[in-house]
């Protein structure tokens, strides 16, 4: 799983699980698209966006892990159709980080259908089909290996067994496509952004709880299948704070793992390369650029890259597939907007 359900508090309310993260160009400008309420929790949870809680999608122009922009999306509840409204805000500045904040109101719809922006670019919300893809014995060998600090055991495993544990289930997607002409001023000279989603819930207080967080794909899956108390504490801080909270405990997790191949001389040093790398953990993108997360390196992320592969070599140091790929979905993503498979 990319992010899928990942921690306690996520497990509570599905619909504000963020199960994915992907930001890549599309037709009209940059396309982000976050996915939630995974059809896996169940058939007796609530489905579709919470009515209660806010989906946003925050993004870092100079490289300090704080946002300069925000777009906030808070829906309303489901009608009969099962479809609901939505609005959708802007805020900038010193507003990106500010829970209080109103921002600017850039666009109101309804689940299922396209609204056009007035600034240029397109939004779309609504059921579709999950277009991530995971094997489930390699994703548990994985998080036992980072948990217990061995290689990962694949010896009982057959290769030509392997399944999509995600085939045929469906998620709700944002899919947020923005012009050049308004995302590349904020993104300054370089075009350079991070970006991060977060879900929150209204609390009795009249506050905000974060509920879930996601930037690179597989953090989770890697460090927290089975350590649920730091699932839910990586959900609950932004993104600045990251390396001062959990880089020592993931470089000795990093570490223990490598030690265990025995596929570098100095394994704490490699920790601390991979988690300077994932921490703090968003997503970089250059605007205007075709998006790959891969081997090579990371800019942004498709519908259709092999996150899986790519996050579990690097951080073994060795080789690690999944024995599927993308064939296994069984609805594809489209080359059009809104971009994600069809639900049905």
């Amino acid at each position: 799983m990319s992010h899928h359900l990942d921690s306690p508090i996520a497990r509570q309310d599905p619909r504000l699980d963020i199960t994915d993260l992907f930001v890549f160009r599309g037709e009209q400008g940059t396309v982000f698209i976050t996915d939630h309420s995974h059809s896996l929790g169940g058939e007796d949870i609530p489905r579709g966006f919470h009515p209660e809680g806010r989906y946003e999608i925050k993004i870092d122009a100079n490289g300090d892990a704080i946002e300069d922009l925000t777009y906030r999306f808070t829906f309303a509840e489901r009608d009969q159709a099962g479809e609901q409204n939505y609005e959708l805000r802007r805020l900038t500045g010193p507003e990106a980080r500010d829970p209080a904040a109103e921002g600017t109101v850039i666009a109101r719809g309804r689940t299922g259908e396209t609204v056009e922006l007035p600034r240029g670019g397109r939004v779309w919300a609504g059921k579709a089909g999950d277009p991530f893809w995971i094997e489930p014995d390699v994703l548990a060998a994985v998080g036992h290996a980072f948990q217990d600090g061995t290689t990962v055991d694949l010896s009982g495993w057959n290769p030509a067994q392997a399944q999509n544990l995600f085939a045929g289930h469906t998620v709700y997607s944002v899919v947020l496509e923005v012009a050049d002409e308004e995302l590349v001023p904020v993104a300054g000279r370089n075009h350079r952004i991070g970006v991060w989603a977060l879900d929150s819930l209204a609390t009795d207080a009249g506050g905000w709880r974060p509920v879930n967080r996601a930037g690179l794909p597989m953090i989770h899956p890697l460090f927290t299948q089975f350590n649920e108390d730091l699932g839910n504490h990586l959900n609950g801080n932004p993104p600045s704070e990251d390396l001062q909270i959990y880089s020592k405990s993931l470089i000795e997790s990093v570490a223990s793992v490598v030690r265990a191949y025995g596929t570098s001389e100095e394994p704490h040093t490699y920790g601390q390369t991979v988690v300077e790398a994932i921490l703090p953990n968003i997503l970089p993108y250059t605007v205007g650029t075709s998006a790959c997360f891969g081997f090579a390196g990371w800019n942004g992320r498709t519908l259709t890259d092999n996150a899986p592969d790519v996050m579990f070599s690097f951080a073994a140091n060795t080789p690690i597939t999944l024995g599927i790929t993308k064939e296994s979905v069984t609805a594809k993503p489209s080359r059009t907007f809104p971009y994600v498979p069809s639900a049905s």
